[in-house]
Formats: structure tokens, C-alpha cells, sequence
């Protein structure tokens, strides 16, 4: 089958694209390749192709830019999202979006469920949410995924940035007070698999996520754990606590607790996502160096 993805350069999408090109004929596309912030851009790249799924890993996701960008990241996140399910509609084709955690406001104590209603608290997260709505509406076949956290080999993120800071500095320090559920990308690689393929054809809302649940600060310590129980030179091995409410540099509200529950995804592919403390270890022993 064929299957394109947007944003093929970035994390997630770079991780799919490496998981279904071996089996599956893939069309990447990058931010060079297409301005999701101009539809006509959309039209003529992604019209013409034939296809089996498009999965949509592109976004605006600088939370702080959002909030001082408002109509960019409605055009990106909300209404280039209608334009390519309406192109999958015409093809019929089916439409995975790629959402986030930050569709909700944090005010629960327990794991969002895909029943919840989304209710976010910044731009960047009422554009995702705005999106999430015109996936769904074009078509009932259209999948939309949430995910947290991201982490996985093609691109740096926190667990690159925390193991490179305690490598070079005894003072390490993140969030102690924000809570979810991070998103290995090899793994989701394999929960998506068989949504992609049609092998589970349930549209809807689906949370991708590790198990279990964890601050910045737990996420970031772990990290150094698996560092150093795999011989790494580390010098901050202790990770220490900041508050939320310290960030005083964030523009935008972020949700404080957005754990997502992975029940649903359980029930319908057989088997429970691993913990994320087990995926942050695979990650760190097998696809990070020591610099």
C-alpha cells in the first residue's frame, strides 16, 4: 500500500516513515517540501498523489509562539488539518491526525480519557483541539492520535537536552509539578501500524502514549539513571525541582495535569502499551551516545 505523511523530518514522522518503508511504498513530506500555511501548496503536492493513508505528523507546536500567533497556528494546526481530510475523502482515503495532550486544561487528577472533553487552555492547544474536530467531521474512517512527550532517535528532545546538560553541569533542574505520559516514537511506530494498514479499521479519537505517568523532573532523573547504569560520565545526577509557576519566560498557560489513559488502545490492539520508565531505558541504552 501507499502511505503518505506529513512532516516526514520530524520526530514521529521520520520514525514512521522508517517503520513502513521497508513493507510499504512511503511519500514524505517535509516543512521544505510543503507550506502547510498555504493552501495552495497543499492542493498541488498532495491532490495529485495516490494514496492509501496520509498521516499528518505536521504542526505548529511552539507553545509560546502560538499564543502571540493566533491566526498562524489556526491555519496550520486547524484549517490546513480540514484541507487534507477533505483531500483523503475524495481519494478515499483514510486520515490520521497527529494531536496532542494540551487539548485538555489539566484540572483532572486522573488519566484523560478519549471521552473527556477536550477544553484547552492556550491557543496552541484550542488550534490542535480545532483540528482534532474538522478531522473527525469530514469523515467518521478518520483517526485522530494523541500524543505526549515525544521522544525517539531522529530529533533531540527533553531527554537529549537533560542528558547533555548532566554531562556538562552538576546543576540540573526541571518541572516537578506537571504531570503526563511520554510518547516513545519507535513504539508508536507499532501502535499505529495496524490503524495505517486497515487491519483495525476504528476512526475516532486514540491516545499514543507510554504507561504510567511522571513529572518533567521524574522523566529527566530516570533518564540519568539509565545514563549512568550504562556507564555514561555524568556529572548532574541529580535532577533538582522547579515549579510550574517558576517558568516565569512562559508566555502561554500549559495544562498541569495531562496524564492520557491508553485503555482504549489496549482493548483494541491486544496489548498495553510498555511503561515509559522501560521505553526512556531502551531509548538510552540503544539509540543515545555518550558525548
Amino acid at each position: 500500500m501507499r502511505v503518505a505523511i506529513v512532516g516526514s523530518g520530524g520526530r514521529l514522522g521520520a520514525a514512521l516513515a522508517r517503520a513502513y518503508g521497508g513493507e510499504h511504498e512511503v511519500i514524505g513530506f517535509t516543512h521544505a517540501d510543503l507550506d502547510l500555511a498555504a493552501a495552495d501548496s497543499i492542493r498541488e503536492n498532495i491532490q495529485p498523489l495516490d494514496f492509501d493513508t496520509l498521516i499528518n505528523c505536521a504542526a505548529l507546536t511552539n507553545v509560546d509562539y502560538c499564543e502571540t500567533h493566533e491566526a498562524e497556528a489556526m491555519r496550520i494546526n486547524a484549517e490546513a488539518v480540514c484541507e487534507l481530510a477533505e483531500i483523503c475523502a475524495g481519494k478515499n482515503a483514510r486520515f490520521i491526525q497527529i494531536s496532542t495532550d494540551y487539548v485538555f486544561d489539566g484540572e483532572k487528577a486522573t488519566p484523560y480519557s478519549e471521552d473527556d472533553p477536550a477544553k484547552a487552555i492556550s491557543i496552541y492547544g484550542e488550534s490542535k483541539r480545532l483540528g482534532e474536530e474538522e478531522a473527525l467531521a469530514v469523515s467518521k474512517r478518520n483517526l485522530v492520535a494523541r500524543v505526549a512527550w515525544v521522544f525517539g532517535p531522529d530529533r533531540p528532545s527533553f531527554i537529549d537536552l537533560i542528558l547533555k546538560r548532566a554531562q556538562e553541569s552538576e546543576e540540573v533542574a526541571a518541572i516537578s509539578d506537571k504531570m503526563s505520559a511520554p510518547t516513545f516514537t519507535i513504539d508508536a511506530a507499532e501502535w499505529l501500524r495496524p490503524f495505517v494498514t486497515g487491519e483495525i479499521s476504528d476512526g475516532g479519537l486514540l491516545h499514543l502514549c507510554n504507561g504510567g505517568e511522571c513529572s518533567w523532573r521524574d522523566y529527566g532523573q530516570h533518564a540519568i539513571d539509565c545514563a549512568l547504569a550504562a556507564g555514561w560520565p555524568i556529572k548532574g545526577k541529580s535532577v533538582g525541582a522547579l515549579a510550574l509557576t517558576d517558568m516565569k519566560n512562559f508566555v502561554a498557560r500549559r495544562p498541569v495535569y495531562t496524564v492520557l489513559s491508553t485503555e482504549k488502545l489496549a482493548g483494541l490492539t491486544g496489548q498495553a502499551p510498555r511503561n515509559w520508565q522501560e521505553a526512556v531505558d531502551d531509548y538510552v541504552r540503544n539509540y543515545c551516545k555518550a558525548q
